[in-house]
């Protein structure tokens, strides 16, 4: 799973012939969807790269209210869409609502932060590392990015977790495991040490991770187009495409389910968004916790990355991307504003860095 971790990048200008096109989509926006003519640049500045078929759809959270906006690009046209309750793959944002169902062990007395891990297993984590439920949440276990099952050089990214099972994870962790780090120290992005928390989680509650964050966080925000089993919402499901407009292949997070197998919809993840600004929720809180500061700018909480910025604001962030999706969702909990974007352009490709650069570009218009 690709990660685009709080990069900005400068991206060049795209050019297109239809400049009506521009000017019907910023006159629907603004009269129609309550944006404002700078973030509806914005949107279409990035979004008339797109091939056909591509799909964005966004929320915009002010003073704790919601403003959904969608596109989808047509024979070479630029138009809206309503969009805010299709489902969308969500990628590495899924690391958040893991360390979600952490933070809710640790309230209910489950678990500690500072746990090992291995009291939990039924199998010894080769040379008996010791690593702690924090290391994991907030990527210091020291675990490479990948298990080795997922590291050759030659994977097949149509479809890469699909077969990557427990048996193989066990097998990965107790005879394989090359450490890039003592845990604890270095802090290194890791969908192995997240996928290997959501694995460890349901192992606790005698579950599986789909009934995991379907009663700890589903239930309880009323996200009813969220799931980890695409057959449920195949009705609603965008298709995901490459950078030509191709449809590709859905990924299938297997036994790391964790660290990237939610689908859901800007309207269900703007529920969890605003559950955030709900002061006491210790659970949320939890999770907005910063536990290993990197900068002076950057540190990390319990998946989220936690961004000061010029303005001087504190921004909650996490970024995610699959085969045929990419996806970003910043929350600022002092202002109760927020930016969540989820597409169907592939997170392999060069225009995913416009997803990702457009939601931290409509944030700093909340300003």
């Amino acid at each position: 799973m690709k990660n685009y971790f709080f990069t900005l990048i400068i991206l060049l200008t795209f050019n297109i012939g239809n400049g009506q096109i521009q000017e019907v989509v910023n006159d629907q926006v603004e009269h129609g969807n309550g944006l404002t003519k700078k973030q509806s640049d914005l949107i279409f500045e990035k979004v008339k790269a797109f091939p056909n078929k591509a799909q964005i759809s966004i929320a915009i959270i002010s003073n704790g209210k919601a403003n959904y906006f969608g596109i989808i690009k047509e024979n070479d046209s630029v138009l809206t869409i309503e969009n805010y309750n299709k489902v969308f793959e969500i990628g590495s944002i899924t690391k958040v609502f893991t360390t979600t169902i952490l933070a809710d062990f640790v309230v209910e007395g489950k678990v500690g932060l500072d746990d090992d891990i291995n009291d939990f297993l039924d199998f010894t984590i080769k040379d008996n590392v010791k690593i702690s439920f924090k290391q994991l949440a907030t990527h210091t276990s020291g675990l490479p990015r990948l298990p080795e099952g997922l590291s050759s050089p030659s994977l097949d990214l149509t479809n890469p977790y699909k077969e990557y099972d427990e048996e193989e994870l066990k097998l990965d962790l107790s005879k394989k495991l090359v450490m890039i780090a003592n845990p604890g120290t270095k802090s290194e992005y890791s969908n192995l040490g997240v996928g290997l928390l959501g694995f460890v989680l349901s192992k606790i509650d005698n579950s599986t991770y789909g009934d995991l964050v379907q009663t700890k966080i589903f239930d309880r925000y009323r996200m009813g187009n969220s799931t980890t089993v695409r057959p449920n919402i195949k009705d609603r499901l965008i298709i995901g495409i490459n950078d030509t407009g191709q449809e590709v292949s859905n990924w299938d997070m297997s036994i790391l389910m964790g660290a990237g197998g939610i689908l859901s919809t800007t309207e269900d993840l703007t529920k969890f968004a605003i559950a955030h600004f709900d002061d006491s929720n210790k659970v949320l809180g939890l999770t907005r916790t910063s536990f290993h500061k990197a900068t002076d700018d950057f540190s990390t909480g319990l998946a989220w990355g936690i961004v000061k910025v010029e303005s001087g604001a504190t921004w909650y962030w996490h970024n995610g991307g699959t085969g045929g999706y990419t996806s970003s969702m910043i929350i600022d909990t002092e202002t109760d504003n927020g930016v969540i974007i989820l597409s169907n352009i592939s997170a392999l490709g060069k225009l995913a860095n416009k997803v990702m650069n457009l939601c931290p570009e409509l944030m700093k218009t909340l300003e």
